[in-house]
């Protein structure tokens, strides 16, 4: 007499179950973490020349020095560090308890401002490091600081939702520019200094009359965080930068959008224009938000480098480099003021400086 098979029991179905969605799981984040390969474009503009490695964290900002001899970073290691081009710290300015998230030079170069997520500007001597003074006033977060273009005059942008504008001279705040509804983020002074344009979690660009605090303008369009704005030299038009995942070029006076920059591309965290107005240099998340799971629990990988920099035509709007030398996101870039320099920082610890093909 024959016997039927056993039917498999519930357990073995839930186990058989669990081990193909783990199955599945891991081809998924597989594929996210090796198989998806962004566009890369050899254009041959930049060549890797140093790369700085001190930083014991991420790293938020790097700046150049108005000469361009120097370069500053800023780390949530708590230090900002001063360069030379050869990789050399120079100064080491540490914060007290918290991380560096923003920071730039003066136009004379002999003063750099910091921020941090004490809520505290601290404003540093160049020359020997030394603590010049402090500019309490946010509450939270300081995520930006600008000069105006005649150094008399600071901007600062956070999580209060806040821009303030404070007086050098004697260390006191201005006027504070409320109106965004979530985190600022970016903030620029106009290259004659009569405006100044902010950028906030909350998909807006606002654009303000400096001496009166006036708003001048919102620029819309944006769908998620805008993280950085910058102008063009003769401030005409406006950049800016945003979570989603595009880059958008504005006529200031009109508010008219001119162009948008979007490609095979993910998060764009910060940009800024070439000396010359032609490029736009900016800086990416790595990988796709599964690439990104992935790579948290893979770790960082040296041979699974994504694409971190974009350098875009202006004019065209082409794409004509990509840089893929950090191993995780690349949160700022920074142009030297001749435009024969590159820096890129990232939160893989370390800056990358690229010379440009002239």
């Amino acid at each position: 007499m024959s016997t039927l098979p056993k039917k498999p029991s519930a357990t073995r179905r839930i186990f058989a179950v669990l081990l193909a969605l783990v199955l599945l799981l891991t081809g998924v984040l597989a594929y996210a973490y090796w198989g998806q390969k962004p566009q890369q474009v050899d254009g041959g503009l930049a060549q890797l020349h140093t790369v700085f490695k001190e930083h014991k964290a991420h790293i938020w900002e790097v700046k150049f020095s108005p000469d361009g001899a120097l370069l500053a970073s800023g780390s949530i290691d708590s230090t900002v560090k001063v360069w030379n081009k050869q990789g050399q710290v120079l100064l080491n300015l540490k914060h007290p308890t918290t991380g560096v998230t923003t920071l730039e030079f003066s136009p004379d170069g002999k003063v750099l401002a910091s921020g941090g997520y004490d809520h505290v500007i601290r404003l540093w001597q160049v020359a020997d490091g030394r603590l010049l003074s402090t500019l309490p006033g946010h509450e939270g977060t300081v995520w930006a600081v600008t000069f105006s273009p005649d150094g008399r005059t600071l901007a600062s942008a956070g999580e209060d939702k806040l821009v303030k504008l404070w007086n050098l001279g004697s260390g006191t705040l201005i006027r504070s520019l409320p109106g965004h509804r979530l985190n600022v983020w970016g903030v620029k002074f106009s290259p004659d200094g009569r405006s100044l344009a902010s950028s906030s979690f909350d998909n807006d660009i606002r654009i303000w009359d400096a001496a009166s605090g006036q708003l001048l303008r919102t620029l819309t369009g944006h769908t998620e965080a805008i993280l950085n704005v910058d102008f063009t030299a003769d401030g005409r038009q406006l950049a800016s930068a945003s979570d989603d995942k595009s880059i958008r070029l504005w006529d200031v006076t009109t508010g008219r959008l001119l162009r948008t920059f979007k490609g095979d591309s993910e998060c764009v965290y910060s940009l800024e224009f070439s000396p010359d107005d032609k490029h736009i240099a900016a800086a990416y998340r790595d990988k796709t938000a599964l690439g990104e799971i992935a790579q948290n629990i893979l770790g960082l990988s040296p041979t699974n480098k994504g694409v971190t920099v974009r350098i875009w035509d202006v004019a065209t709007g082409q794409l004509l480099q990509t840089l893929a030398q950090h191993t995780d996101d690349a949160y700022d870039v920074a142009y030297s003021p001749d435009g024969q320099w590159l820096a890129s920082a990232s939160s893989d610890q370390t800056v990358d400086l690229w010379r440009l093909r002239r």
